[in-house]
């Protein structure tokens, strides 16, 4: 019980913590780094400037961010959650790590002073209003608070004291992040000159007329490229070419074991079976335990906890009747409805959580519950019980409070107790997680609840499929070397697919999932190397081969140069186009001239801004309409080099905005400040992360 409230009463809190607005708009867009792992310390999941996270710790907050992400998402554990989770612990690390050294190496600080004035003060800090919030009234309780600092200084437990102590350590750094935000929030500002100019060019419009040469209109096959055009381009864009981490390039084949025909069928004639026996049974749950691929909880269940298939019948069939089988995600459902009745929605309540162990057992624990609920009976503050007696360390700050919960988020007795007790009722019942004293303090709605028992049955491939799909990729593996991977391929029928750039925590190739000890031996091998053995997936056994490594830093031209083909073509073609245009430019006066020169035709477009640079029909050109707005009503263009050809313009008229009056001069500039600080924030992150020296490790534990 503890877990589940932590991770749904106290999320707001993580939140606040973790991710403050400043961090939360930073992690838009990490860039991850990746170094060799077999460099790394062997217990160091990474390191900033020297900074380093060990894996038990690392570790520790992943397995909090999966459950807390698998409670929010519904169903079991799954890689795709854990990668995630994993993802986006290592992102908190980053962004904690280098806004804290950031915030030393300016001397940022918060004197004793100014952290008491943040906890007792007249206007304490949003973590402590949170944390001593009376339930009851949804007020922040001061008195809660200098209840339990008390409690704290004279008989507060060690866990009672390293829960403050993070509190305020994380309200320090909740400051120290907001003076950090407001030095560099101030540093920022917008001229009436900058708000001008963003106005026009959102507001000014441009009519003109173009003639486009497409790339298109040359072939392919007509454009030879030298070693010089690709140079050339390579120099021009080296920018582009930087590599944030180590990549590799992998060319695999898929032998495919997914289910047959066959499969289905003989899966659906054991469900039918299954059907029939659980329409005679007479111990229901024990049945449906005992044959489920999925152990669903024996309990009540409101509409959309179930698969849409199921749901749709479920609720509308009477009690005692078996449905399905129905096929929904692989796999074939089943199920008998044992009761049915009406329940509410959801409902808020509260609890002391008793420690049945150190209370002596049960029989000790609910003597002791059983007084603590007389003590709430007789009127004692159920909130300031929670604080003393409850070892939910989670919500007893909060006054035991666990917030407004539908059914299915609590252990199934937690559940039947809330939901089908009233409003004002104290309940004491036992759960694996100790003895609880329960205070229901509203029920909200009132609908259909469904005690069913549920089977289903996965389609899984058979042992013939199986072993065909296997002695594929074993005639594969054993004849396959690095010189002749693709010719024995086609050889034998397989097709080879390749993944370009490859990174250390990638779990799929291409949206097929893989396992990560495949892509662990993908960054151990060399180039050239086939893999040691035939990996496999629920559904695909998979040989693979390194085809390049690419380092992290700037990319060498001969890493780059199958990727940038066509826009070297294109860069060709512009010069020949360009040649053409200037020709027909060449002393003609109008851009119909022009056109009629190259036997084309010009084309009017009219209302285009600057700030969305679209030609209609063609695309984003943003150099084009640029050029257009840069020029005089009736001028020649010179040629432009465009993203889908080589253009031509000649402006036939501009639309000028209304001119800015002063208060909306004065919202233009707030709009465009509000901008800029959030690009700033992106910019200093991303220079921060730029600069520091980030080693990621996290591939020899994930």
């Amino acid at each position: 019980m503890g877990l589940m409230s932590y991770l749904r009463n106290r999320a707001g809190l993580v939140v606040t913590i973790i991710g403050l607005a400043i961090v939360a708009f930073l992690l838009g867009d990490i860039v991850n780094y990746g170094t060799p792992f077999w460099m790394k310390s062997q217990n160091q999941v990474g390191s900033v400037n020297g900074e380093s996270i060990d894996y038990q710790q690392f570790n520790a907050q992943v397995e909090q961010t999966t459950a807390m992400y698998q409670q929010q998402m519904g169903g079991a554990a799954s890689p795709q959650i854990r990668n995630y989770a994993v993802q986006q612990v290592w992102n908190q690390f980053l962004s904690q790590e280098l806004l804290k050294q950031e915030i030393e190496k300016i001397g940022l600080s918060v004197s004793k002073d100014e952290l008491n004035s943040l906890v007792t003060g007249s206007n304490p800090s949003q973590q402590i209003v949170q944390a001593f919030t009376n339930p009851e009234t949804g007020m922040f309780d001061k008195n809660q608070l200098n209840t339990f600092i008390s409690q704290v200084n004279t008989q507060g437990t060690p866990e009672m004291q390293q829960q403050w102590n993070v509190l305020l350590e994380n309200i320090r750094n909740e400051r120290l992040n907001q003076k950090y935000s407001n030095l560099l929030s101030n540093s920022v500002y917008v001229t009436s000159l900058e708000a001008q100019e963003e106005y026009n060019q959102r507001n000014k419009l441009v009519n003109f007329k173009y003639l486009m040469l497409d790339y298109s209109s040359i072939k392919d096959g007509e454009i030879k490229l030298t070693d010089a055009d690709y140079k050339a381009y390579y120099d021009a864009h080296k920018n582009g070419f930087k590599n944030p981490e180590e990549t590799r390039t992998v060319e695999y084949v898929l032998f495919d074991a997914t289910p047959t025909v066959n499969d289905t069928a003989a899966t659906k004639s054991i469900i039918e079976q299954l059907k029939t026996e659980l329409v005679a049974s007479k111990t229901d749950s024990l049945f449906a335990t005992s044959n489920s691929d999925t152990k669903y909880p024996f309990t009540y269940l409101r509409k959309g906890q179930v698969n849409p298939a199921l749901d749709s019948v479920l609720f509308n069939t009477p009690v005692g009747t078996t449905i399905g089988p129905f096929l929904s995600n692989g796999a074939f459902e089943i199920a008998k409805v044992v009761d049915a009745k009406f329940s509410p929605d959801s409902v808020k309540a509260a609890h002391i959580l008793l420690n049945t162990t150190a209370e002596g057992g049960v029989d000790k624990a609910k003597a002791k519950a059983d007084s603590i609920k007389g003590l709430v009976q007789k009127g004692e503050n159920f909130a300031a019980l929670a604080v003393q007696f409850s070892v939910d360390q989670a919500s007893k700050v909060n006054g035991g409070d666990l917030g407004t919960f539908a059914r299915g988020q609590m252990v199934p007795e937690f559940d039947e107790a809330v939901f089908s007790g009233k409003v004002g009722d104290v309940i004491v019942l036992n759960s694996r997680y100790g003895t609880h004293i329960i205070k229901i303090e509203k029920q909200i709605g009132n609908s259909k609840i469904v005690k069913a028992a549920i089977i289903d049955k996965a389609i899984n491939a058979g042992k013939a499929t199986t072993d065909a799909a296997y002695t594929k990729a074993n005639n594969f593996f054993g004849d396959a070397n690095s010189k002749n991977f693709t010719e024995i391929a086609n050889k034998q029928g397989a097709k080879v697919q390749k993944i370009d750039r490859a990174v250390a925590m990638d779990n799929n190739f291409n949206g097929v999932e893989v396992p990560r000890e495949l892509v662990r031996w993908v960054f151990e091998a060399k180039k050239g190397d086939v893999s040691d053995k035939i990996y496999d997936t629920e559904q695909n056994f998979i040989v693979a081969r390194v085809v390049d490594v690419q380092p992290k830093g700037l990319l060498s031209l001969e890493a780059v140069k199958p990727h940038i083909e066509a826009q070297v073509r294109n860069e060709v073609k512009a010069k020949m186009l360009t040649e053409k245009l200037n020709n027909a430019l060449n002393g003609a006066s109008a851009i119909d001239q022009a056109a009629q020169k190259v036997g084309k035709t010009a084309v009017s477009v009219e209302n285009i801004v600057l700030a969305n640079p679209v030609l209609p029909g063609v695309a984003l050109e943003p150099v084009v309409v640029g050029t257009a707005f840069g020029l005089q009503p009736n001028k020649l263009s010179k040629s432009i080099k465009g993203e889908q050809g080589v253009f031509a313009v000649q402006v036939t008229g501009f639309v000028n905005p209304k001119e800015l009056v002063a208060s909306d001069m004065s919202n233009q500039k707030k709009q465009l400040q509000s901008a800029k600080t959030q690009r700033a924030w992106s910019a200093v992150y991303q220079a921060l992360q730029n600069k520091a020296d980030i080693d990621d490790n996290r591939i020899r534990f994930y």
